[in-house]
């Protein structure tokens, strides 16, 4: 059997900018009701991605298809009103002037009955059928952006690209927006690409991660497997924040506060960086900073003395300097815990949820 081909594929697309380059190689391809996040920092190239995509920028070089069509090269051009393509940003762009029911049924074609209709379930779906002959200055945050949703689904687009749509959002109400949207995007069958700089809201909304940087995507994958193998250093402290412990490679080791580290793959005299993340240091309350230190060859447990302690809500993040090279360590606790400065206590970790790469300039 035939494997049907991506709903959208983008094959090396390349936007130049004077002399930098703002896409640079960018690849991607998205199944029918997926979701990919393009993830990344301000500044990576990620909104130019989808600016092209939609048809309202022009890339240097590369293609686009859309069911296996080609849509877009450096000679060819489909317009953006001919590509099937829903867009929904932070700005939900609602025009005021407009009913409910007018803004979602804004560029439908079909009769009137038949636009009322498509209005009447799309309305129904996002659960604000009492507006449809409202307007959007009566509604809240949460129902302009549900409206805006509906409007980017009306005329049946086969992809949906969503620049930071959720960010203007109340926290409060984030979550359960964001998981009603994808509910609803999933259920048309809609291929989604959403991008965002929030790590969460890629973890929590996509079936694959790219993951951007400088105009480049430097890994792509699964949410599990870019967090839990990420490509480097970067990577990890996009996530999250970070410990690293640095040192030298000695015959395949690397000594740390916690022994010696297998470093295999670099040469002698090499500098290694060793990445673990806060959560991933656990500290030995039954020791509680007594007995000696351990040896070099232990690996299991070293000792640190409190610099500060904080309460970040649902956890608490303490600081240590590591006896061993005066090194200074994160470390988060659930709940509270506020130990004084100055009060010694172990930490441990496990070394497979450290990540080691080799260290640059």
């Amino acid at each position: 059997m035939t494997q049907p081909p991506p709903r959208l594929e983008i094959r090396n697309l390349h936007r130049r900018f004077g002399d930098r380059d703002v896409v640079d190689g960018v690849s991607l391809t998205i199944q029918p009701g997926h979701v990919t996040c393009l993830l990344g920092p301000s500044g990576c190239g990620k909104s130019t991605t989808l600016r092209i995509i939609a048809g309202v920028d022009m890339q240097d070089s590369g293609e686009i298809y859309v069911d296996g069509n080609l849509i877009c090269d450096t000679v060819f051009r489909v317009p953006p009103e001919r590509r099937h393509i829903g867009l929904m940003f932070q700005d939900f762009a609602l025009f005021p002037h407009l009913t409910v029911a007018e803004n979602v049924a804004f560029g439908l074609k079909g009769s009137k009955a038949e636009k009322r209709a498509r209005v009447e379930e799309l309305l129904a779906k996002v659960g604000l059928e009492w507006t449809i002959d409202e307007y959007p200055h009566s509604l809240s945050g949460g129902e302009q952006q549900r409206v805006a949703l509906a409007r980017a689904l009306a005329p049946r687009p086969r992809i949906m690209l969503m620049d930071e749509p959720f960010s203007g959002l109340d926290n409060r109400l984030r979550d359960g927006i964001r998981d009603e949207t994808l509910a609803i995007l999933k259920d048309e069958d809609t291929a989604v690409l959403l991008v965002t700089h929030e790590p969460e809201e890629a973890l929590r909304m996509a079936d694959e991660i790219a993951l951007m940087r400088d105009g480049r995507i430097v890994q792509q994958g699964a949410p599990y497997n870019i967090y839990n193998a990420p490509v480097d250093k970067a990577a990890v402290a996009f996530f999250s924040d970070i410990n690293v412990i640095r040192g030298k490679s000695n015959g395949a080791l690397t000594d740390t506060p916690f022994g010696q580290f297998l470093t295999p793959g670099f040469e002698d005299g090499e500098d290694v960086e060793i990445v673990i993340r806060p959560q991933h240091l656990k500290l030995d309350f039954d020791r509680h900073g007594k007995g000696p230190l351990p040896t070099p060859g232990d690996g299991v447990a070293a000792r640190g003395v409190v610099e500060r302690a904080r309460f970040m809500g649902t956890e608490s993040l303490v600081e240590f300097r590591m006896d061993h090279d005066g090194s200074t360590l994160k470390a988060t606790v659930p709940n509270v815990f506020l130990p004084k400065p100055g009060t010694p206590l172990w930490l441990m970790l496990r070394r497979d949820r450290c990540f080691v790469f080799r260290a640059k300039g």
